[in-house]
């Protein structure tokens, strides 16, 4: 047999708080969840790129904060129930924090009161990320797998892959399932074949 399957398992990621990275590309938010007791309102809106921790924070922001969260709320297919979790945050002084990929303008709601009140959210952002936060990001996904990489690997990839989340991502999706098909470590050789074989 010239080759093992690589079998699609779902890694489960680590979402505490010791197992998150900050760095310039998210301290803006960190420091506004912190603060939570001092917000203007019990709602707050964290946006920022697909595979960039929103959930992982906003996961430990609720645990210290007794918050509700509602990910995805740019998607969530219903102003009703957006509108009344809003109002419901406001009147129960419960923190309430939704996640979002772009501002609430992009999301074409239909609710006008849901729009005045989301327009007077404050929005904290998660930015594209630097060096360090790509670095670690790489290593983390890895971690998650039970997988830990040499540094010249993780320097080796990331400065070769577009500087996105969900570009990390891919390139550690592949190069697992290239190393476990072919029952080959996890070397630069590999990386540079998997790089170009899945176009990263």
């Amino acid at each position: 047999m010239s080759g093992q399957m690589a079998l699609p398992l779902g890694w489960q990621a680590a979402r505490t708080q010791a197992t998150f990275l900050v760095s310039p590309a998210n301290a803006d938010a960190v420091r506004y969840l912190d603060a939570w007791a001092t917000w203007p309102l019990p709602v707050a809106l964290l946006v920022g790129p697909a595979g960039s921790g929103k959930s992982h924070l906003a996961a430990i922001f609720a645990r210290r904060a007794n918050a509700r969260l509602w990910d995805d709320a740019d998607r969530s297919g219903s102003d009703e129930a957006l509108f009344h979790a809003w109002n419901d945050a406001v009147a129960d002084r419960r923190p309430l924090l939704l996640t979002a990929r772009s501002a609430p303008a992009d999301w074409h709601l239909a609710l006008p009161d849901l729009r005045s009140r989301l327009a007077a959210t404050p929005l904290v952002r998660i930015h594209p990320p630097d060096d360090a936060l790509l670095a670690g990001l790489f290593e983390k996904l890895f971690r998650d797998r039970g997988i830990e990489v040499p540094p010249e690997l993780t320097h080796y990839v990331t400065t070769r892959i577009e500087r996105s989340f969900e570009a990390v991502a891919r390139a550690v999706a592949a190069l697992d399932a290239a190393s476990l098909a072919g029952q080959r470590p996890l070397t630069i050789p590999l990386a540079r074949t998997v790089l170009v074989e899945a176009g990263l």
